[in-house]
Parts: structure tokens; C-alpha cells; sequence
């Protein structure tokens, strides 16, 4: 059977561009069609500055979006990545297995890196190097597809440059990942500046629909999104980027294709009216199961427990394999 691996941080409240870039597809796809694990990456949050109350809090709301929106224990895995210690154990092997220039090209380093120096702050190691505890989130599982938003393509190519690289020079170990996209609003956008994605760490929020937030604000962020010059509905990426980001939510929400909508509109407030309206509807039973959830905490505790569990036993095989292969004895035990 197919196995899937995905995995989303908790930096910061859960956006509409999780949901459809991510978290519908992983429940209403990924999970029935295959062995599926999915892993809230609390070390990745790790490589910023950080509040660690606030990080326990986030990786807490984190797994309880997950189970609002769709994702059943009972078919699926589901963790915290510091509850399973394959991943750094197989982490430090593969950085042993990289280079740095691969470190550097990377464009999210790249574009964090730029952020910290801007508020003139440090960059820590990590932020450099935590691609690679990705590669080993993924290859610890023998993941055979990385369902994800197009943003995190070159991740899993690095996934998959390493563990070719590791499987040439100590012997077949890992399988190699490909990559899966949603076939619609793989990216959303921000609705402030849509050459920009709607991002989890936004700083002023206006421009990102978070999965919580209240219908009438929905309605508003919505409604002042910006939009480009013209009065003509069409869809072009690249001409009308703000456009068509309204008409690829609205295709992701209702089911329609971004060019057939932008021909019923003949005005952009008529598109927008829409869209908020879709958008709302589409929260409604995650926002509804999660006030459900979070009267139970007790709940989601348990899919944790059980699903680190899990997680254990399907990575642990991989990981002793890859330390024995790359050279390391094993430890030594006590004669019975």
C-alpha cells in the first residue's frame, strides 16, 4: 500500500491557505487512499525565536484543527515530531549526507534568514539545517508521496537528492519520495498582497483568513482584499494576481475551475460577496468540530500518545538500518 507523510508546524494560527493547500486534501484524499501519517513539526519552530509556552499551545491547537478537519486516528497516524526520536536520530546521518551550498540555495532559508537580519537578530544553526531534519521526517517512514503546498516542493526534492546520494554510497536504505500537489489553490495567496502567500507568521493578519476566525470577520478580510486594475473577470496569474487568487479560493471552496467562474462575474464585488460567503461555509463544520474538541482535551491527548506510538514502530526499522549501513555498530546488549 502506499505510504504518505506530511507535516505542517505550528508557528503560528492555522490559515485558510493550510486548509486548502493541505489539511482537506490529507483528510478527504490522502488518509483513505493509503498508509498515512501526519506529524505536527514542533522542532521546525524551534529554528526562531520563540515563546515556548506559546509553541506548546500552538502545537496543542495544531492537533486539534487536524482532527477538526477531517483526520480519523482510526485510519490515519497522528503525532508530535519530538514525540518520536527517529526523527533527529536519522537527522544527524543525513546531514552527514548533504552539503552546505544545498543548505544555502535553499529559497525558505533564504527568505527567513533575510527577516531575522531585518530585525537584527541572530540566525541560528537550525534555521540553515532543518531541511534536512525534514528529509528525515519523510525518508524515516519510507514515504513513498509528500502531499504538500507548492511551496514545499524544493523540500522534498532535497528529500529526494538525499536519499539517492545515501542509497549510492551505503546500499539501498531508503525509498525515494515524490512530491503530490492539490490540483487547485495549491498556494493561496494573501489577500493584502497576493504576490506573498497567506502565511501562519503574518505580522499584521489582515490579508490572512485563520481557520478560527469569527464568520463576519471572514466576510470582512474578504471583501477588502485587494484586487488589480481593470474591471474585466478573468483569470491571469500573472496580470491579475489579486484576482486570481479570489477566483482560486473560490474554485477550491465551491469545486468549479478558476476560469469557468471568472466568466459568470462581470464585477469584482460580486466575485468577492461570493467567495467570502463560500469561505465561511467551508470553516463552518472545522471551527464547529474544534469548539467540540477542545471541550475534551483529554482526546487529543490520547490520538498523541497512541499515534507517537505508531510512529515509533514504523521508523525505528528504517533508522537502525541506515545507522548500520552508514557504518555504526550497534549497541552493545546484555548476554541473557
Amino acid at each position: 500500500m502506499t505510504r504518505v507523510f506530511s507535516g505542517i508546524q505550528p508557528t503560528g494560527h492555522l490559515t485558510l491557505g493550510n486548509y486548502l493547500g493541505a489539511m482537506r486534501r490529507w483528510a478527504e484524499v490522502d488518509q483513505h487512499r493509503a498508509d498515512s501519517l501526519f506529524c505536527v513539526v514542533d522542532l521546525h519552530a524551534l529554528t526562531v525565536d520563540h515563546d515556548p509556552a506559546r509553541l506548546r499551545r500552538l502545537s496543542r491547537q495544531t492537533t486539534t484543527l487536524l482532527l477538526a478537519a477531517g483526520l480519523d486516528p482510526e485510519v490515519c497516524t497522528l503525532f508530535l515530531q519530538s514525540h518520536v526520536d527517529e526523527h533527529t536520530r536519522l537527522s544527524y546521518l543525513l546531514e552527514c549526507v548533504a552539503t552546505d551550498g544545498e543548505m544555502r540555495r535553499m529559497i525558505q532559508y533564504k527568505e527567513k534568514a533575510a527577516k531575522q537580519r531585518e530585525r537584527g537578530g541572530g540566525l541560528r544553526l537550525s534555521l540553515l539545517t532543518y531541511p534536512v531534519l525534514m528529509a528525515a521526517d519523510i525518508l524515516a517512514y519510507g514515504a513513498d508521496e509528500v502531499p504538500v503546498g507548492e511551496d514545499q516542493t524544493q523540500h522534498v526534492e532535497l528529500a529526494r537528492d538525499v536519499a539517492v546520494r545515501f542509497n549510492q554510497r551505503y546500499g539501498h536504505t531508503f525509498v525515494v519520495p515524490r512530491t503530490t500537489l492539490p490540483p487547485v489553490a495549491a498556494r493561496v495567496m494573501n489577500l493584502q498582497d497576493p504576490t506573498r502567500k497567506m502565511g501562519k507568521s503574518d505580522e499584521s493578519g489582515a490579508g490572512v483568513v485563520y481557520l478560527l476566525d469569527e464568520p463576519d470577520v471572514v466576510r470582512k478580510k474578504v471583501l477588502r482584499a485587494v484586487t488589480d486594475s481593470g474591471r474585466e473577470v478573468v483569470y491571469d496569474r500573472e496580470a491579475r494576481p489579486g484576482l486570481a487568487n479570489l477566483l482560486d479560493i473560490l474554485a477550491a471552496c465551491t469545486g468549479g475551475s478558476p476560469e469557468s467562474l471568472a466568466a459568470g462575474y462581470d464585477s469584482y464585488g460580486a466575485l468577492k460577496k461570493d467567495t467570502a460567503e463560500a469561505v465561511v461555509e467551508v470553516l463552518r463544520p472545522v471551527r464547529d468540530r474544534h469548539r467540540e474538541l477542545c471541550a475534551d482535551p483529554a482526546y487529543a491527548e490520547e490520538v498523541l500518545r497512541d499515534g507517537a506510538e505508531k510512529a515509533r514502530v514504523l521508523a525505528r526499522p528504517t533508522v537502525d538500518t541506515a545507522y548500520r549501513a552508514i557504518g555504526l555498530l550497534p549497541p552493545v546488549t546484555e548476554p541473557r
